[in-house]
């Protein structure tokens, strides 16, 4: 069965249409996403992505190797997205920095809503038996935690490396729980998750006497 006949890719064929490279390989990446979260990376073929996209299957290859070398791809522009909202969210903030955290955090979480598809990949390892797939995943956690210590150093100074990295690695962690927790309640909003996690983090963001 293809992609259209299943009926769950929105992107048409365009067997015809000549793109250059770049334009090319972004809209394999936005079909081979999709297929990928809604079908599962073992569910999927190649050949599946191919239609999809109105591309021969060996000229599919030809730009990105393999479907673990696609998939890669996918998780690495979904990697280079939540940064870029994160980053844009933490350079628009102003005011106090529990407030700056406050907006990276509805950041990530806008960033699940609104890239949904990209978020179903970033949180899906553990179905993916391919380990650089889940090394690549792990890298993104690693990305966000690494941004949330820098952040949280303009608070607290007085943290340590290790303790800024702990408290990281707290929040990262509170988020995407909070991410899964909102498929299930999905009348909890991006602000209301927001609100409910900067509530229980902020009495960690004064300065201890």
């Amino acid at each position: 069965m293809n992609v259209q006949q299943a009926g769950d890719s929105p992107f048409p064929t365009e067997r015809r249409k000549r793109l250059p490279r770049a334009e090319r390989e972004r809209q394999i990446l936005a079909v081979a996403e999709h297929v990928f979260a809604t079908r599962g990376y073992q569910a999927t073929s190649m050949d599946d992505i191919a239609q999809g996209v109105g591309l021969s299957k060996p000229m599919l290859y030809e730009y990105f190797g393999s479907k673990e070398g696609l998939l890669l791809a996918c998780v690495e522009r979904a990697r280079r997205e939540l940064l870029d909202a994160t980053t844009a969210a933490a350079e628009g903030a102003a005011g106090s920095p529990d407030r700056l955290l406050h907006d990276c955090i509805l950041a990530f979480f806008r960033f699940a809503d609104d890239h949904a598809q990209a978020w179903a990949l970033l949180r899906t390892e553990a179905a993916i038996p391919v380990a650089t797939v889940n090394t690549a995943l792990e890298a993104t956690r690693e990305q966000q935690t690494g941004f949330t210590a820098r952040l949280l150093e303009t608070s607290r100074p007085d943290l340590d490396q290790l303790q800024l990295e702990a408290f990281a690695e707290s929040i990262i962690g509170a988020c995407e729980r909070l991410a899964y927790w909102r498929e299930k309640r999905p009348e909890i909003t991006a602000e209301h998750a927001t609100q409910h996690l900067m509530a229980l983090i902020s009495p960690s963001l004064l300065p201890s006497d």
